[in-house]
């Protein structure tokens, strides 16, 4: 869920009959509130995985005992006390201290406790499952296929002494092609954990692990589209572009992974497209707040869009930026007091308005004014 929390998302996938995934008290408190609406099927299984707070394992235990189907993966051995009495099934989370090619790879990993911790434990109260996460935007197959191996001889390791043990997650990984550039495809991908996973255990003589997978990313992040209205454009005097063009938002405030992360987005006109013959300009796109930061360059490349001097008199350009349903909103503030967009739901051919968009009150009063 902390990938994004927009109701129209979350009800969408479990009205498919999606599993969940939380990282925080607040999304769980969210998952909270669908179960007591029967938003979701019984059968619909809840993961819990981050640092756990007080309120967060007392709503764990609150919802185990309301007969939700939720596992609580247990990040390290502070969490272990409070799990020793627990009554629904666990899960156990493994550093399994394995570098990738990835927008998450760090050199010290703090999550999860290390392979030698896990199997000294050998047996863990209604272990189910379990967990590790090697990184976000695994460029190559074989770095998500190297720590599953990895795995299975813990998971296999762990079944002599866990007989309840069935189910590896895997994590995140999966990549969106941001860029156009096609580096893996998913049923290639599934096809060769499922035939790995399965030729494994007939070779351990053991019955085949169910399979689970946090590719949050790779199923919302095209859900959204962030479009803006062009105001201004100005001329580059060095560079690789010709010209700024100028939107009515900002990407520090609205898509901030293009200047964390230096994420490249696929961007296109929305309108405009070709207008009495005319070539497209290549362009940078500034933000309207005051910090140079807030601009997309395209990593210094630039993207091609209509220029506004060949513009018919009195219409607006429009710019689109694509799959951008991963993380942006959560991440989002209002750097500059600047408002946030509104949110435009498109679904079966009918549009609405699910949130407007911020006004100087709305901004003003999160400031305590």
């Amino acid at each position: 869920m902390k990938v994004n929390q927009n109701k129209e998302v979350i009800l969408s996938m479990v009205s498919e009959g999606a599993n969940l995934e939380t990282a925080s008290y607040n999304e769980l408190y969210l998952v909270k509130k669908l179960w007591e609406q029967n938003s979701f099927l019984p059968s619909i299984r809840v993961i819990c995985n981050g640092p756990k707070t007080r309120e967060y394992l007392e709503l764990i235990e609150e919802l185990q005992g309301k007969n939700l189907k939720i596992i609580p993966v247990i990040e390290d051995t502070n969490e272990l006390e409070f799990f020793s009495k627990y009554k629904g099934e666990l899960g156990v989370r493994v550093d399994l201290d394995v570098k990738v090619t990835s927008h998450w790879d760090k050199k010290i990993n703090r999550y999860g406790l290390t392979t030698d911790e896990v199997l000294k434990m050998k047996k863990i109260r209604n272990l189910c499952l379990i967990h590790y996460h090697v990184g976000s935007q695994v460029e190559h197959m074989h770095d998500l296929m190297t720590p599953l191996k990895k795995c299975f001889k813990i998971y296999a390791e762990l079944k002599k002494h866990n007989p309840s043990l069935d189910t590896i997650d895997i994590g995140g990984g999966m990549p969106i092609p941001y860029d156009l550039q096609k580096r893996y495809g998913f049923e290639g991908l599934a096809r060769k954990i499922i035939r790995f996973l399965q030729s494994k255990a007939d070779k351990y003589d053991i019955p085949h692990p169910n399979i689970v997978c946090e590719w949050g990313r790779f199923m919302v992040s095209p859900a959204q589209v962030t479009i803006y209205k062009v105001i201004g454009e100005k001329k580059i005097i060095h560079g690789n572009a010709k010209k700024w063009q100028v939107i009515n938002g900002s990407f520090m405030n609205d898509l901030p992974d293009t200047w964390t992360i230096h994420q490249r987005w696929h961007v296109v006109p929305v309108n405009h497209l070709n207008y009495s013959g005319r070539k497209l300009i290549r362009s940078w796109v500034a933000g309207s707040s005051c910090d140079s930061d807030d601009k997309y360059t395209a990593n210094g490349t630039y993207v091609l869009l209509p220029n506004l001097e060949y513009l018919p008199e009195g219409e607006a350009q429009y710019i689109a930026f694509l799959s951008t349903g991963a993380y942006q909103d959560s991440l989002a503030c209002n750097h500059c007091l600047l408002s946030s967009p509104a949110k435009i739901v498109a679904r079966n051919g009918e549009i609405k308005v699910a949130v407007r968009r911020q006004t100087p009150d709305d901004i003003t009063k999160l400031f305590g004014w």
